[in-house]
Order: C-alpha cells, then structure tokens, then sequence
C-alpha cells in the first residue's frame, strides 16, 4: 500500500505537533512557574515560562490585542494548509518545500492549541486567551558580570519547527519562491 506525499505531510505535522504538546503538558505539570533545570551546565536549561503575547514575549494591545493576534494566527494556519494542500495537488512542488512548509504550519499549530485551549485546560482564561508554554533556554554568551549578551530567549518545540522550517525554505528551496513568484508575474 502506497501512502500519498499529502497523508505523508499529514502524519508528520500530527508528530510535530503531537510531540510540542507532550513536551508542554510535561514543562506544565512537573516543573514550576519561573523554575529551571540545568540540562547541559549553564549552556542548555529547562526554563518554564508562560507567554501571553507573541514571539520572545512581545505584547500586542491588551486584550483586544491577544484576540486578534489569536484571530490572526488562526487564519495564517488556515492559508498555510491551503497552500500546501494546494502545491501538493498540483505537484507544483518538490517535496522540501513541502516539508519546510508543514514544519512552519505544525509549529503554528501547536502555539495555536496553547493560545486557545490552555486558559480552559489549566483555568486561568477564557478559550483564545491563553499563554504559550516555554522552556528551553539557551544563554549562550554572557558579559564579565555574568548577564546574558546573547540569545535570551526561551522558546518552545513549536517555535523550533516554525525557525527549522523558515531556515530550510530559504537555505535550501529559495529558487522555488523565486519561480512561484515569477509564474505570479506573468
């Protein structure tokens, strides 16, 4: 039995998201607000924190702000299943870029299953208004007093599949948009 490239997108997208969810739920129920666990000295630590805006814990406008920026990453996950859909069913593409593309939509979706269901799941916010769950943190270059100078962040699973995803695309199939592009213009 031969599986379609499609079911074969599919399935990978369900592990992404599948496997950003187990990570959250075990961050969520075993480790604390604000508390960290060395993983690797003080290179690599789990680091729970909760994210009420968008990337690197940007805020977007209040409350109104957070449904909107829900709102809109609803439709961008939406147009991105569209797309693919669309590239796969007229094998306009080579499988990569399907693949960077999913990577994108799955961790899309997986921060999008936290903004609307975790305020429900854990009771502190109605549905779209909860927080992204991050953990994994990476100080990699400190000053002579010990701060960080470099790569503060912490992020999750999901942000990792959106970054490898965007990374791919533009490292390795950057010829494809450019030819997508001029197929537009014509």
């Amino acid at each position: 039995m031969k599986v379609s490239r499609g079911a074969r997108l599919l399935i990978l997208g369900a592990i992404l998201v599948i496997a950003d969810q187990v990570i959250k739920f075990l961050v969520k129920t075993n480790m604390s607000l604000g508390e960290q666990i060395p993983v690797i000295g003080n290179w690599f630590r789990l680091c729970f924190v909760e994210n009420e805006g968008m990337a690197f814990g940007m805020k977007f406008g209040g409350s109104v702000g957070k449904f909107l920026l829900s709102l809109f990453r609803i439709v961008l996950f939406g147009a991105l299943c569209w797309w693919i859909r669309s590239l796969d069913k007229g094998r306009k593409a080579p499988t990569g870029v399907l693949v960077g593309l999913t990577l994108i939509t799955a961790g899309a979706l997986g921060n999008i299953i936290d903004c609307l269901f975790y305020g429900l799941i854990w009771d502190y916010a109605p549905f779209m208004f909860g927080r992204v769950v991050d953990m994994f943190y990476f100080p990699l270059i400190h000053n002579a007093a010990g701060e960080v100078i470099f790569f503060s962040p912490v992020f999750n699973f999901a942000d990792s599949c959106v970054t490898v995803g965007a990374f791919y695309l533009l490292l390795f199939h950057w010829r494809f948009f450019l030819k997508e592009e001029a197929v537009a213009d014509k």
